[in-house]
């Protein structure tokens, strides 16, 4: 209620005053107004990475988005227990209530790819960050439950983001096949179509994975063959995003809530990370597209999962008996720092 609410308050103020923008950050081109109408009703599914954090309060911050869940993969970068803690505390931080969060499942559809221990720890322990307590506690229900649920209660009403492994979003609709035809649009962050994987583990030996798709192929390829629209967000678009010292020095200078200064210490604790020129935007990127699809040039590509293991498993490849799939293959990077700051300093 609250989101809707400031949304058509900026909506009248937009008319008389331009409520929506904020002042261009540095050399920036001028912002971008929001836009009228009714919000956008999303279901973030998430392995509550440290991206996933970023875009989670990105689209807290849109007053032209309501978040009506917030659904963890356990198969994920983050357990059950901090990954929920952590996600009701990012409500909290946000200044909203009454967004309910669940877990599923700890291990994929199938299989036995996990994310490395080591960035499991880091996750778990937010990166040794503090969030505010939350007095709300865990949905009674799993995440796939809730996912059901909540979609069948809005047919066509709600678009679901997913930021992890699709194992919540495969196994609910293995479970209701016809919740296919009740949402509105799945935009997932993963695969790599016309680039290369970012899996650089040599024990692992695959290289053309991306791997939120590795870590659970079947799910992936279960969310293909069910019929719902897709929106891919891959590697393609997201090597667009860079996370750059030149942010960082923006966020420096402007970090004006307490959300843009989670995400500012956030990055001071991955100095190292951005340095090395390997830290991406990647699910903030796709947070973007759910705001504003202009940030990315989309194409029409028919998609198969490699599930077998092996180097190839969980590869995303175009063949002619795949499933029609819009895919960002690149992306406006000004643009979408832009969106992301104004957002995340949005009061």
């Amino acid at each position: 209620m609250k989101r809707r609410l400031m949304f058509t308050l900026c909506a009248i103020a937009l008319i008389l005053s331009g409520c929506g923008r904020s002042a261009a950050d540095g050399n920036d081109a001028a912002s971008t107004p929001i836009p009228t109408g009714e919000p956008r009703r999303v279901i973030i599914d998430t392995d509550m990475a440290a991206d996933d954090w970023m875009a989670i309060l990105f689209l807290l911050q849109r007053p032209d988005i309501v978040v009506e869940a917030i659904t963890v993969t356990g198969a994920g970068e983050a357990h059950c227990g901090p990954g929920t803690r952590h996600a009701l505390e990012l409500i909290a931080l946000a200044g909203e209530r009454e967004i309910p969060v669940a877990c599923g499942s700890e291990t994929p559809t199938q299989g036995e790819h996990v994310f490395p221990s080591g960035w499991r720890a880091a996750v778990d322990t937010l990166y040794g960050l503090t969030l505010p307590e939350s007095a709300e506690e865990v949905s009674p229900e799993s995440a796939v439950e809730l996912l059901i649920s909540i979609i069948r209660d809005a047919p066509g009403e709600i678009t679901l983001l997913t930021l992890g492994p699709l194992t919540n979003v495969g196994e609910a609709l293995q479970q209701a096949p016809a919740l296919a035809d009740d949402i509105a649009m799945i935009y997932v962050m993963g695969g790599a179509v016309e680039v290369g994987g970012n899996i650089h583990d040599r024990a692992i030996g695959n290289s053309v994975a991306e791997w939120n798709l590795y870590v659970d192929p079947h799910a992936a390829a279960l969310t293909l063959a069910s019929g719902a629209p897709l929106t891919f967000v891959p590697l393609d678009a997201t090597n667009d995003a860079p996370v750059t010292r030149d942010f960082y020095e923006k966020l420096a200078a402007r970090h004006t809530t307490p959300e843009a200064t989670f995400v500012f210490d956030l990055l001071i604790q991955n100095r190292g990370f951005i340095s090395s020129g390997g830290y991406y935007f990647w699910d903030p990127l796709a947070a973007a597209v759910v705001a504003d699809e202009s940030v990315v040039t989309l194409e029409t590509r028919s998609l198969t999962i490699i599930e077998t293991e092996g180097p190839t498993s969980g590869q995303t490849v175009v063949a002619g008996d795949g499933a029609d799939v819009r895919v960002a293959l690149a992306a406006d990077r000004a643009r979408f720092e832009r969106l992301f700051l104004e957002a995340l300093n949005r009061p």
